[in-house]
């Protein structure tokens, strides 16, 4: 095998090395076994499809590597696969100024796009606290979120057309960033958020927008989670929110500690809301607030002055996933109705008193979309194991109050490996079947991204 994928792409280009294999066979999650067969990094569709038609010929499994940020093990290579790093396919191909569509290849980082955008002045909305190595071609596999969902959407609405390659080794053009398009099935949505199960996106068509008028960010303290959504609702009222996120004391007390940031208010909080809004919205916004303050919503905030003042108060947020890393977090990244968060965050966090009485739970999340993380910290004196065997039992008693509201056990994050075996709480058995024949039609011989997204055997946990 090692020697077939140094005819296709030199040697130079296929490693084996032990530090590459842990480096570029893992995700953010650090609680599965990594164990690939080689990486390998292609730098043409032409050599991502012979990379695929030899793993059929020669029968071994395929993992696709980008920014290797995801957060549910969708990128874990764990019984002997080959890593198709995308990193080398990183070149903005093409744009086109009437359309507003920017063309670039699957490794192209987050944050390069948003510069791109930048440049031409224009926008490309979809941002979150890794789009400084995240990778286009993870993005659309996933279909990321982030912070902006509440006013422009996930990445499924930004995506134009793209190229993919499927388990067969075929190259499909999906869309070619038509806007109007009544020819049948779009075949461009099934591999955005396939998580790689059904083929590896090998270049995007995105679309741009003009861009947002300068804004303002203000951060709430408020001491009960129920009143959230009456805050979101009061602030919708009058101003132009982009983004509305939620984060608990627990999650100011590590990223305040962890990137030695000051503390947004005066005084501590139960729970914190950040808004951030259009400027011109500024005397709507500071009215609402009064509002919020004279029901007894919000105790405090705090609005930025200034852009510096505004990233400090985004670090609060944006530094959560980083700051609690260190304490191995078992994320739930849970989502609901918007109308239904109050009654869903009150039986959560009923459950989790219940559930997880000598636990410590971090809270933050994407209120706006209805979109809430999760995050229990693993104590000391706990092994990694024995902590994920308690967590894998007793989450499902959490993903029954999901299931019960027709929510989502995964709203941003991706299934993967992590959530795999719970997919029945937000798809029903008919859908599952649909879900598999799909696979089956697309990757025949399995050798896309296999145990991932759908049931399967064989994972095994670090211990």
């Amino acid at each position: 095998m090692i020697e077939r994928l140094k005819e296709v792409l030199g040697p130079r280009r296929v490693t084996t090395a032990r530090d590459d294999l842990d480096n570029w066979g893992r995700d953010w999650t650090r609680t599965f076994v990594v164990a690939p067969g080689a990486v390998v990094f292609p730098e043409t569709v032409p050599e991502v499809v012979a990379i695929t038609r030899l793993a059929n010929e020669e029968g071994f499994a395929l993992v696709p590597s980008g920014g290797r940020t995801g957060l549910s093990g969708g990128a874990v290579a764990s019984r002997g696969e080959v890593v198709v790093s995308f990193d080398r396919m990183n070149r903005i191909l093409d744009f086109n100024a009437a359309d507003r569509v920017v063309r670039c290849q699957a490794g192209v980082v987050t944050a390069a796009v948003h510069a791109f955008a930048q440049d031409k002045g224009l926008y490309y909305p979809v941002d979150f606290s890794s789009s400084g190595s995240s990778q286009i071609g993870g993005n659309v596999a996933t279909n990321a979120g982030g912070i902006n969902v509440i006013r422009y959407g996930m990445t499924r609405d930004w995506v134009a057309g793209l190229t993919v390659v499927t388990g067969t080794g075929e190259v499909l053009e999906l869309n070619r960033a038509l806007v109007k398009n009544a020819t049948g099935y779009d075949l461009r949505h099934l591999f955005i958020g396939s998580e790689g199960t059904l083929g590896f996106v090998v270049e995007a068509e995105l679309r741009l927008t003009e861009r947002p008028a300068p804004s303002r960010v203000m951060v709430l303290g408020l001491d009960r989670m129920k009143d959230i959504l009456s805050v979101l609702t009061r602030f919708q009222a009058g101003a132009t929110l982009s983004a509305f996120e939620f984060f608990s004391e627990l999650a100011v007390e590590r990223v305040t500690r962890h990137r030695s940031l000051a503390r947004p208010l005066g005084s501590s909080s139960a729970f914190y809301a950040l808004l951030e809004f259009d400027g011109d919205d500024e005397s709507a916004a500071l009215a609402a607030f009064e509002d919020a303050l004279a029901a007894g919503w919000v105790s405090d905030g705090v609005m930025s002055q200034s852009d510096a003042q505004a990233r400090a108060l985004w670090a609060l947020r944006e530094g959560i996933t980083e700051s609690i890393a260190p304490e191995t977090p078992y994320k739930n990244d849970l989502a609901v109705r918007i109308a239904d968060v109050p009654g869903f965050l009150d039986d959560v966090d009923q459950a989790v008193g219940r559930l997880y009485p000598d636990l410590e739970i971090c809270w933050f999340g994407h209120i706006g979309d209805g979109n809430v993380h999760l995050n229990i910290l693993k104590p000391p004196g706990l092994t990694a194991g024995d902590f994920y065997a308690r967590c894998d039992a007793i989450s499902p008693e959490l993903f029954k109050l999901v299931s019960s509201r027709g929510g989502s056990i995964s709203a941003e994050h991706g299934v993967g490996l992590l959530k795999r075996d719970f997919l029945k709480f937000s798809r029903s058995a008919a859908e599952i079947e649909i879900m598999c024949a799909v696979k089956d039609a697309l990757d025949p011989n399995g050798v896309m991204n296999p145990g991932k997204l759908l049931p399967d055997r064989g994972r095994e946990r670090v211990q």
